[in-house]
């Protein structure tokens, strides 16, 4: 590295990069969670179990169903925070490397 800028453009664009790979990331894991419609139909299916346990007074089978509703709830609010956490991430990434770059922008003489 003979000039200083070069490893500032080094850094910039390493954060642009992973800013970008961030956003991908947290895209796919917001698309898949979306698309993955089984965690909905299993908790419909453990309602209508819960119910059938309840009319039919067996104890043990609505309990074990409404921890189970728990858990997909759980399931569902971690995945979306995580998805949510990598977009705010990848905005931060991609604003520092612009902010690194920014003062040099002003000094690039195109030939």
């Amino acid at each position: 590295m003979t000039n200083p800028n070069e490893l500032v453009i080094i850094v910039a664009v390493v954060l642009f990069g992973m800013g970008i790979f961030c956003l991908i990331l947290s895209i796919v894991i917001l698309a898949r969670q979306t698309m993955n419609r089984n965690i909905q139909s299993i908790a419909d299916q453990t309602t209508k179990l819960a119910q059938k346990g309840l009319s039919e007074g067996v104890s043990g089978l609505v309990g074990n169903a409404s921890l189970l509703i728990g858990s997909l709830n759980d399931l569902s609010r971690s995945n979306s925070g995580i998805g949510i956490f990598l977009v705010f991430l990848s905005l931060v990434l991609i604003g520092g490397g612009y902010y690194i770059l920014k003062p040099l922008l002003g000094s690039v003489v195109l030939p």
